[in-house]
């Protein structure tokens, strides 16, 4: 395990502290940021134990009682995407929860959009006695900066959701696997193009936040697929303008490239609150449903709403409850000072910037359309039918099976 890095990367940084002494024996892999309390046999778990009912979580309680300090979560904000308030906040304490923690032992805190807000919640709670960050970074930068902090102070870090490039050595990082995502997104279009019978395929690629490495690799599996197409004048590329995640800019751009361009038929949208924002510039020109393939993900209200509306493709659900779960996992491994079992950390991520492949927990996305909808978000709880089907949408839901 690649894992084992960690312990080189903490000695080095705990020399300036004069704890070179606490990093002396690593012979036996990685050590976390605590030797361990307790003999007991430490459990293992794969990635792909996970379910909704997190009784998989049960069965890290000795592993709990084993370690030492407070588990801090930072999450960016509240904006990009309402997934932070709604799922992870509360799948990540329910996890911690299931696996025995007290709510002394962890924190979850959101950074309201703040760069420098998430510096402070880190430094705060370091100085309070975290023993690992697990961050959700709003930029590579201010990320790099708090896993540098975290590291100086013998502090382990998980990257969740997306990678901190030029973070931390030694952390793990804990998502879905974004360019499957992204290539759920380019199939989905392909398609929906070939389903609602759009001819002469004039295509918008939109992107996310270029600062965001998930956009980046969301990206990389999207154009993959639509490569050959374009490759082959089958489809045509009218442009790939400059990504953002805010809705707003996402519509202002599409309109100015849609006044720009009037034979665009279809646009890569790289998630739902993106999709959205185009779809309702969109419905102000009166265009049709089913006639011009949008794409997104996140599984959002609005998202599988304008998919039973017909006027989205479909949406990339990734079952947060699994993604939290493996991250609260991982910070149980390093704060009891434990190595992280193969078969959850089963994947690396490059790091471009460190030049380094980083020790991952990819989990599996899911592309959701009417079809499977009632068999996928609406099984797993992810979504309120009552929300979801609306007066306007009912025959829309009782059509996809949804009651």
């Amino acid at each position: 395990m690649t894992v084992n890095r960690r312990m080189a990367a903490l000695c080095v940084a705990a020399l300036t502290a004069a704890t070179l002494a606490a990093c002396g024996d690593s012979d036996d892999g990685n050590k976390g940021t605590n030797e361990p309390s307790s003999s007991a046999s430490v459990p293992s778990i794969s990635a792909s134990d996970f379910t909704a009912d997190f009784s998989a979580m049960e069965t890290l309680k000795p592993l709990a009682d084993m370690g030492k300090g407070m588990v801090a979560v930072l999450l960016p904000d509240t904006t990009t995407s309402a997934r932070y308030v709604t799922f992870d906040a509360p799948y990540l304490e329910q996890a911690f929860q299931a696996a025995g923690l007290d709510s002394s032992e962890y924190q979850i805190s959101n950074a309201q959009g703040s760069a420098s807000t998430m510096q402070t919640q880190a430094e705060a709670a370091m100085t309070a006695g975290a023993s690992v960050l697990l961050v959700d970074a709003l930029d590579s930068g201010s990320g790099a900066a708090i896993e540098a902090a975290a590291a100086a102070k013998g502090v382990a870090v998980i990257d969740y959701d997306r990678l901190t490039k030029g973070g931390s050595e030694g952390r793990v990082y804990v998502s879905f696997d974004n360019v499957k995502v992204g290539q759920l997104i380019g199939e989905g279009e392909v398609s929906c193009i070939e389903n609602w019978g759009v001819k002469d395929p004039n295509i918008l690629v939109m992107d996310g936040d270029p600062t965001d490495n998930n956009a980046k690799l969301f990206a990389e599996g999207y154009n993959g697929v639509l490569k050959p197409y374009f490759d082959s004048g089958e489809y045509t590329l009218v442009g790939e303008p400059a990504g953002t995640w805010d809705p707003d800019v996402a519509q202002t751009t599409f309109a100015q490239q849609y006044t720009a361009h009037s034979e665009i038929n279809a646009v890569i949208t790289p998630n739902d609150d993106n999709a959205n924002a185009v779809i309702s510039y969109l419905q102000s020109k009166q265009i049709p449903a089913n006639t011009f393939p949008t794409t997104g993900q996140d599984a959002s209200i609005s998202g599988l709403q304008n998919i039973l509306k017909g006027y989205q493709c479909g949406t990339v659900y990734k079952p947060i409850y699994l993604e939290a779960q493996a991250a609260a996992a991982v910070a149980l491994y390093l704060r009891a000072g434990q190595d992280v079992p193969a078969d959850l950390v089963n994947n690396t991520t490059h790091d471009d910037e460190a030049d380094a492949e980083v020790d991952s927990s990819l989990l599996t996305p899911v592309w959701v359309t009417a079809d499977n909808m009632a068999d996928t978000v609406v099984a797993d709880g992810a979504v309120d039918v009552g929300d979801l089907c609306i007066s306007a949408l009912e025959e829309a839901c009782a059509k996809a099976g949804i009651q």
